[in-house]
């Protein structure tokens, strides 16, 4: 086997748990019952590859219809900055998203879509959905 030159390449690679949680908040929703759909965008969402360290670079959009709570603005943009230094798949951050905002929000549906820059001639889109009146697999 050739050796790799690029073994000793390195970047600081954070697990999963450098995602900041707990800055999340919730406010209330005073239209409970209504067909409001709320969307979130940002070209700014970025984290590393978990074997390379080589960031990732997504349009994300987060789509939901809330029930009681509306998700904080500013403290949605902390909290997807934490990622910036984790180490995860594409597939896997937008359903990590959807299961803390789903449980923080507890909404009626939400949809997180990542639309990712083309790497190695690849280009990735993953969608993570929620409803709370189907069951989950």
């Amino acid at each position: 086997m050739k050796n790799d030159k690029y073994a000793w390449q390195r970047f600081d690679i954070q697990t999963e748990e450098a995602i900041d949680l707990a800055v999340l908040e919730a406010t209330p929703f005073d239209y409970s019952g209504s067909a409001t759909e709320v969307v979130y965008e940002t070209d700014e969402f970025t984290f590393v590859c978990p074997w390379s360290g080589l960031p990732d670079f997504a349009r994300l959009v987060i789509h939901y219809t809330p029930a009681h709570s509306l998700v904080e603005l500013k403290s949605l943009k902390y909290y997807l900055t934490s990622y910036r230094n984790v180490g995860i798949l594409q597939e896997h951050a937008v359903n990590r998203i959807l299961l803390d905002l789903v449980q923080l929000l507890e909404p009626v549906s939400m949809v997180v879509e990542a639309d990712y820059k083309e790497r190695g001639g690849l280009k990735t889109k993953a969608v993570a959905k929620y409803n709370k009146d189907q069951p989950q697999a």
